[in-house]
């Protein structure tokens, strides 16, 4: 790993501590907008992933295998 990559795995911790700051001082103040805001960004990232799986399965094209020639099976395993 380079530095980069620990600096910015630093910095999403940090990130992620502070938001949970944030939201615990949300919490113990009273605020509706504590709870409502993030149940929000989760209820849609979660629709959004839903939808981009749907897509996924709706558009691949799935390709049949080629059925096995008849003499292949013919052809004794041990020859």
């Amino acid at each position: 790993m380079n530095d980069a990559s620990r600096t910015q795995g630093w910095a999403i911790c940090i990130g992620a501590g502070v938001l949970g700051l944030l939201f615990l001082i949300g919490i113990l103040s009273g605020s509706y907008f504590a709870l409502a805001v993030p149940v929000a960004i989760l209820t849609f990232f979660v629709l959004g992933l839903t939808a981009w799986v749907g897509f996924t399965i709706a558009t691949i094209q799935v390709e049949p295998e080629p059925a096995p020639d008849a003499s292949d099976d013919a052809t004794p395993k041990g020859a």
